[in-house]
């Protein structure tokens, strides 16, 4: 009787503090100019399909396939109360076949959100809250289906070949808490492992196993405080990661308003969490860690000495609110390309500066994940503004020799974040494509580029030119067919 009587009372107090705060949303501006809405991220207003696409260089014949991104598009904008990170998801995939750009495609994820704001009819599937199913963040490719993803409240979304939203899945049934919008495959077993969260519980995450087949096989309530945002998770061969980090839902946010109710929070100890793969919560070794916050990280391993090292973009503060108590982005202070190693013998974590440019997005050889590595690239930040993707290079690092390189795209040319494919799959780490779009500010269009991986300073290998701005997105992969 008393989770009963909790719960009428929790949806009482919830009903009254979404009042509150849709009040306080209504009276803020609309005619302000927002960042995230305007310029290069204004949202598109069209779904297209472009067949004739011309093509710079060379496509490699070897590529056949997909590259996917995914992003907020915000079909009704309203700039009161908006943050980047809740915008109506939209995919956009350029598909390649024996040396040519067959087709490129934007389609929006059919929410019940997005149809309650004018938009098309939404996917049928079963959702796990009423309230959310707004999928905006990452698209993998598993088990030979693709999905959309999301953190914090929602199940992935099955996209067909072409890019329609197909149907909301809770995996046959075996998902029962929220997806995260960032699973890591081991390449040795083919699984996929998550941290996860629901932005409505506070006092609990958990680890979940995907197996090569699609279906959950192992499910681990985490207990936490303050109900903190974990957008990254990783893996070595022995463990899975927990990011405890103190960004944590705020009460007095989401009552002013906000729409992504998180904030830097002093109060939460940061912290790093080693799960035994196949351990319980209780067997999670917490290991004491500096204030900072991380979406990504690059990669993480064992080693010999028993010490875990994980390569991350790491923020001294993220979510940390102006003077006006105003946060529509990622507002934080970037401290570059580190390298933790966390020892579960002393519960302690050292850092170490790998490369102090501001930067984001890193990706390694996928094929390596979990493993030692030699090979990682990553998306540079404007110096001008961080919070704001704009003009900057991608970076190449080999991380045994310490080379650094760097390609620009010039003036106006905006990237994303770029992904590796390798040659073929038995090819050495690092040796195949690196690709991703490259926005044209003045022209408003975008190219699909396609780099040599080893070089990334050289000549693209081809560009495939999209007569029309792609937004800076999130996240994305290469599907291979």
């Amino acid at each position: 009787m008393a989770s009963i009587v909790e719960t009428a009372i929790r949806s009482v107090v919830t009903k009254g503090v979404e009042t509150v705060a849709t009040f306080n949303r209504k009276r803020q501006s609309t005619s302000r100019r927002h960042t995230f809405l305007s310029g290069i991220h204004a949202p598109v207003a069209e779904e297209r399909t472009i067949t004739d696409l011309t093509v710079t260089g060379t496509i490699p014949p070897e590529l056949s396939g997909r590259y996917l991104r995914i992003g907020p598009n915000p079909f009704s904008p309203d700039p009161r109360g908006y943050h980047w990170f809740v915008g109506d998801g939209m995919v956009h995939g350029v598909c390649l076949k024996a040396g040519k750009a067959q087709w490129y495609r934007n389609r929006y994820i059919r929410s019940r959100n997005l149809e309650a704001a004018g938009g098309p009819p939404a996917a049928p599937g079963p959702r796990i809250s009423s309230d959310f199913d707004t999928v905006n963040t990452n698209i993998i490719g598993h088990g030979g289906k693709t999905y959309a993803l999301v953190e914090a409240g929602s199940f992935p979304v099955e996209l067909s070949y072409d890019l329609e939203s197909i149907a909301y899945t809770d995996l046959e049934g075996t998902l029962q808490v929220p997806f995260t919008a960032h699973p890591h495959e081991d390449p040795q077993t083919g699984e996929l492992h998550a941290i996860t969260y629901n932005g409505a519980t506070h006092d609990k995450v958990w680890y979940v196993r995907v197996s090569p087949k699609g279906n959950i096989t192992r499910e681990v309530t985490i207990p936490v405080q303050h109900g903190p945002s974990i957008h990254e998770s990783s893996i070595t061969a022995k463990y899975v990661l927990v990011c405890g980090l103190p960004v944590t839902f705020s009460m007095r946010a989401m009552i002013g308003g906000a729409t992504f109710p998180y904030r830097w929070n002093p109060a939460h100890k940061p912290r790093i969490g080693l799960l035994p793969r196949d351990g319980e919560a209780a067997d999670i070794i917490w290991c004491d860690v500096e204030p900072a916050y991380i979406f990504h990280v690059a990669n993480s391993f064992d080693t010999a000495e028993g010490t875990v090292v994980v390569d991350l973009c790491v923020y001294e503060t993220m979510f940390e609110a102006p003077s006006d108590g105003g946060v529509d982005g990622p507002i934080g202070k970037p401290l570059g390309l580190e390298r933790w190693t966390i020892d579960p013998a002393t519960r302690k974590v050292s850092r170490q500066t790998i490369d102090a440019t501001a930067q984001e997005f890193p990706r390694p050889d996928e094929r390596f994940f979990g493993q030692p590595y030699q090979y990682m690239w990553s998306m540079g930040l404007p110096t001008s503004d961080p919070a704001i993707v704009g003009h900057a290079p991608i970076l190449a690092f080999d991380l045994h020799t310490g080379k650094r390189t760097v390609r620009d795209f010039g003036p106006g040319k905006v990237p994303g974040e770029f992904v590796f494919v390798p040659a073929s799959p038995d090819a050495p780490e690092g040796h195949g494509w690196l690709m991703g779009y490259v926005i044209d500010a003045s022209s408003k269009t975008t190219d699909l580029v396609i780099l040599n991986a080893q070089d990334i300073a050289a000549e693209p290998v081809a560009a495939i030119h999209i007569p029309c701005r792609i937004p800076p997105g999130f996240h994305g992969n290469w599907l291979a067919d």
